[in-house]
């Protein structure tokens, strides 16, 4: 199949804050509100009983997980802001929000697109870091389980920094900005008790805090699994798994149409729609897989392809990367 054969337009704005258009405001928002949510949980952590920060532990979990696949996702492909200072301040907030690297987690999310959760190839490698099948046995996907609870130890910190180095674009030097921002910003929190008076060695929040944070990530781990798991990497059409209820693409910013994304990248969440429709034809006559009930627990659909039941493809189809 052609991958270039549809097009769409991209949004435009008069703004002179924002590059594409002023939707882009609500996911700039939102990272932000994670952001206070994060020193919200640090400051009500001395002063509220235990079963409260569980809770709140917990939803600062989920909102790990739509932050980094819906705001910190969009703002990959399609940065908010006509300022690049501006983008590199506000991957500075997601970084410290998420406790994790924006401009690295780019890199990662860009040689995905390169691989598209392709199989193994003949020395038993994928080009895709985070491809399902990467670890997996006898062309089959990983089992969920270990992908979900693995993958957050898997990164390989020294290859994303020499992809960021080949860039010559200072994605380097902001990637280490941002660990060095959110590394000092949990270490103030681990040494400051904001009580009154103020006491040092925060120990109990840091025990409290790091297993949410994991958590969190394994959530997105998890999304990013049935997102992929029952696609099929050797059509570019059909290279994700599709839902489409409004409450999960509302919360995730269109993640849910991610066949359509993964075909084409660069189409902004607020077209997504519309994009759909222009190919829908396509991906009936392709087999595209869509997730009924939209989730984040994409392995409770019924629906959902039983492991071992898929042969193999001998070869995957040749197709031009839409990454960049």
């Amino acid at each position: 199949m052609a991958t270039d054969a549809i097009r769409i337009e991209r949004p435009t704005t008069t703004s002179k804050l924002v590059a594409l258009t002023r939707w882009d405001a609500v996911p700039a928002a939102a990272g932000l509100f994670h952001l206070m949510y994060l020193f919200g949980l640090y400051f009500v952590f001395p002063h509220a009983p235990l079963w409260v920060m569980l809770i709140l532990g917990f939803i600062y979990a989920l909102m790990v997980n739509a932050n980094i696949n819906g705001v910190g996702h969009n703002f990959i492909h399609n940065p908010f802001f006509r300022s690049q200072l501006l983008n590199r301040l506000f991957g500075i907030t997601q970084s410290i929000a998420c406790c994790f690297s924006q401009t690295m987690y780019d890199a990662v999310h860009m040689q995905h697109h390169k691989g598209n959760s392709d199989r193994q190839d003949e020395r038993g490698d994928t080009t895709d870091w985070l491809s399902i099948y990467r670890h997996g046995h006898d062309g089959e996907a990983e089992n969920p389980w270990s992908y979900v609870f693995l993958s957050f130890f898997r990164d390989d910190v020294g290859t994303i920094r020499k992809d960021l180095q080949k860039r010559k674009n200072g994605d380097d030097f902001w990637g280490n900005v941002e660990l060095t921002a959110f590394a000092t910003t949990l270490l103030v929190m681990a040494i400051i008790v904001p009580s009154n008076p103020v006491h040092f060695i925060n120990w109990r929040f840091v025990l409290y805090f790091l297993p949410f944070w994991y958590l969190g990530h394994c959530f997105s781990y998890l999304n990013g699994y049935y997102r992929h798991y029952g696609a099929n990497p050797d059509k570019p059409i059909a290279w994700g798994v599709s839902s489409y209820g409004k409450i999960y693409n509302w919360l995730f910013f269109y993640n849910g149409y991610h066949a359509e994304h993964h075909f084409r990248p660069k189409v902004h969440w607020t077209k997504m729609e519309k994009f759909r429709r222009n190919i829908e034809h396509l991906q009936k006559q392709e087999g595209v897989r869509t997730i009924k009930r939209a989730h984040m627990l994409g392995f409770l659909d019924s629906d959902v392809p039983k492991r071992g039941g898929r042969a193999r493809a001998p070869e995957r189809e040749k197709a031009t990367s839409l990454a960049r």
